[in-house]
């Protein structure tokens, strides 16, 4: 791409949902979101409206030091012919070792496209704040490496009505919480899925919520319910944000020098 460095890096942002009129309004668009929570200065971040049938080409993606899969409104089992081809995409990616990040839908559909198990959950709706628990016996992520002490206990926004069942093969579960058995798993170090939003503000949410209520999807006795729970509580937004970073941006060679 012109303009763009040698050593510069540069990131994807698969956009597997369309903007809201409220997150277009606050935010210029959920772009805008994800760069504000993960880009740092002197990179490059492009984004492909997945959910439109845009994609990057396939001779491009060795350009990329990672790859981003937003959350979606749209089931990740399900078999619009845009999911599949984001399926076939991160089969592609994972063959190539790239770095990957899944959040919500995207955990989902990245744990599906390796030969995982999504579903409708059993729990319904997992709408709100939510403390997410790390394994007892972490598997050697070295993502983790500088995070210093890392907490028992995470606390992260949710907003899904599915999740994954089963892993794929080689895969190990990160963290677990009451509602939903895989909140986090890691795949042969450049596969990373998270269940939950660390990206996501209390406002989004918020937003999200009274969509879900005025369409009658969420009744609005819980939408209140959960609204006034976020009114005295905070996500660990910013270690959350940390762990993303760590993963999108630690190189692969220190990675797999402080594995061995």
């Amino acid at each position: 791409m012109e303009g763009v460095g040698v050593d510069q890096k540069r990131y994807a942002l698969l956009m597997a949902a369309r903007d809201s009129d409220y997150v277009k309004k606050v935010y210029g668009g959920y772009f805008n979101v994800f760069k504000n929570a993960f880009a740092d200065e002197g990179e490059t971040w492009e984004m492909f409206s997945v959910v439109d049938g845009v994609f990057p080409d396939m001779d491009e993606l060795n350009k990329y030091h990672g790859f981003v899969i937003s959350g979606s409104p749209c089931d990740a089992y399900g078999n619009d012919p845009w999911v599949l081809t984001l399926c076939s995409l991160l089969r592609k990616l994972d063959s190539m070792g790239k770095k990957v990040l899944g959040i919500c839908f995207g955990h989902q559909v990245l744990c599906r496209a390796l030969g995982g198990k999504v579903e409708r959950a059993c729990g319904g709706w997992d709408l709100g704040l939510r403390k997410v628990s790390m394994v007892e016996d972490l598997p050697p992520c070295g993502f983790f490496n500088d995070l210093k002490e890392i907490p028992s206990t995470l606390t992260i926004i949710e907003c899904h009505q599915d999740e994954v069942r089963e892993v794929p093969m080689g895969a190990k579960v990160i963290a677990f919480s009451d509602q939903t058995g895989v909140e986090m798993f890691n795949l042969n170090h450049h596969i990373l899925g998270i269940q939950g939003h660390p990206e996501y503000t209390k406002d989004i949410l918020c937003n999200i919520i009274d969509r879900l209520a005025n369409t009658n999807s969420i009744k609005k006795e819980f939408a209140e319910l959960v609204k006034s729970r976020l009114e005295i509580a905070e996500p660990d937004r910013k270690f959350w944000l940390k762990i993303c970073k760590n993963f999108l941006k630690s190189p692969m060679n220190l990675i797999m020098d402080s594995l061995s």
